[in-house]
């Protein structure tokens, strides 16, 4: 789940008729002036199509390395949701109550849903973003990106790690007696042909799946229950094969033998946006080793993280706090020390994005000043993301208007 997965921007290039990414566009005299960055967020880029979903991955990690963080930046995260418990990418005027035209989404309201409940104290909030999300479960048993969207891998595994985050059994969260892990069962590709054993973000017209490993990392952690953050499990050492997958945890397994396979040459995925030349994907390579930590397959999940270890710099610098707590969830299910990633100290770069947290295991003093004022950084976050989100996400137009579909992460 890459950073992988708010829509609106693909939406809006395509309704205006744009067929090239959001970030590949000059600046235009009618374009909307960028939002100023609010207090307590995280990033110093516009956080129209990732606010939420930025932010959410921060705390998250926050959480995962033992740090407690800023109150301003929790609020900022809590007060982003609407009163019907859902939340959009990014909601300019908090003051202002939810209408048709905000674009809340079910990506951004599973990841805040994991954040929120791994910090703790906030069951009101949680417990309304799972009660909209259940509303909105497909008779397939799974989810699409916004409200009455078909299904994708990436949007239920989304899901999945929110309820479980609350506490909920996926597989009996059901409509029309599915289980999202149906959901994810349909998506699943067979053991022969292309793609054996990946996942499908969504089937196409004709109903043809097509390896996509982003939704495979999604779908892999999903599969088994978890979140974001996955969950390392001991290596087992067994070898993976693709076997016939008549149970979710056959098709995490198939689905993290396709990954192993697409990583074994270079040791990183590969990314390639319309007319751009393919490059690293950096942000679904950290979603692939945290998605193989959490199937058992660690010792073979080092080697791209080594890799990532070794290249991150200059695309988590230009990405920002997002792309860092990927890549401090990969560490952490990895067992590899955030703090000393390829000389670097992941935390220490993450947290100088935005507010200090209160408290940080092993830091110094002055990372114990909740002010909620932002340290100074010049780490962005938007146009990797953007780039992302473009390549990743499908548009298709359907008798009931336009369908938005996501990522990718993302998960965008």
């Amino acid at each position: 789940m890459n950073l992988r997965r708010s829509t609106a921007a693909l939406a809006a290039a395509a309704v205006i008729g744009l067929a090239a990414p959001a970030v590949a566009a000059g600046p235009s005299p009618s374009a909307s002036p960028t939002p100023a960055i609010p207090d307590g967020l995280y990033g110093s880029a516009d956080p129209t199509y990732d606010g939420v979903w930025r932010q959410s991955l921060t705390l998250l990690a926050q959480h995962t390395v033992g740090a407690e963080p800023a109150s301003s930046a929790v609020g900022w995260l809590t007060g982003q949701q609407c009163a019907n418990g859902a939340f959009a990418a990014f909601r300019p005027d908090p003051a202002k109550a939810c209408d048709a035209k905000l674009m809340v989404d079910t990506n951004s309201t599973g990841a805040a849903v994991q954040a929120l409940a791994a910090l703790g104290g906030h069951d009101a909030t949680t417990g309304k973003a799972v009660t909209w999300l259940k509303s909105l479960q497909n008779a397939d048993g799974g989810w699409g990106y916004s409200p009455g969207g078909a299904s994708d891998a990436n949007s239920t595994a989304v899901v999945i790690g929110a309820l479980a985050a609350t506490g909920e059994k996926p597989q009996e969260v059901r409509k029309g007696g599915k289980s999202p892990y149906d959901a994810l069962l349909k998506l699943a590709l067979p053991c022969a042909g292309d793609g054996a054993g990946a996942f499908a973000y969504q089937p196409d017209k004709k109903g043809t799946l097509a390896a996509n490993a982003d939704a495979t990392a999604a779908a892999v952690a999903g599969a088994l229950g978890k979140g974001l953050a996955g969950d390392g499990m001991k290596p087992d050492g067994a070898t993976l094969t693709c076997k016939d997958a008549t149970d979710p945890g056959q098709a995490a397994r198939n689905g993290a033998a396709y990954l192993l396979k697409a990583l074994a040459k270079d040791q990183h995925l590969t990314q390639a946006l319309p007319g751009a030349k393919p490059q690293p994907d950096y942000g679904n390579t950290a979603d692939a080793v945290v998605a193989l930590a959490t199937v058992g397959q660690g010792e073979q999940a080092a080697r791209p993280l080594r890799w990532l270890e070794a290249h991150y710099a200059q695309w988590a610098k230009q990405s920002g706090p997002a792309a860092y707590a990927q890549l401090i969830l990969a560490a952490n299910a990895e067992g590899f020390d955030p703090r000393d990633f390829g000389g670097q100290d992941l935390v220490r770069l993450m947290d100088a994005t935005g507010p200090a947290p209160k408290s940080v295991p092993d830091a110094d003093a002055s990372s114990s000043d909740d002010s909620g004022t932002s340290a100074t950084s010049d780490e962005g976050d938007g146009p990797l993301r953007v780039a992302w989100i473009v390549g990743a996400c499908l548009l298709a137009l359907t008798a009931g208007g336009i369908l938005y579909t996501s990522r990718g992460g993302r998960r965008p």
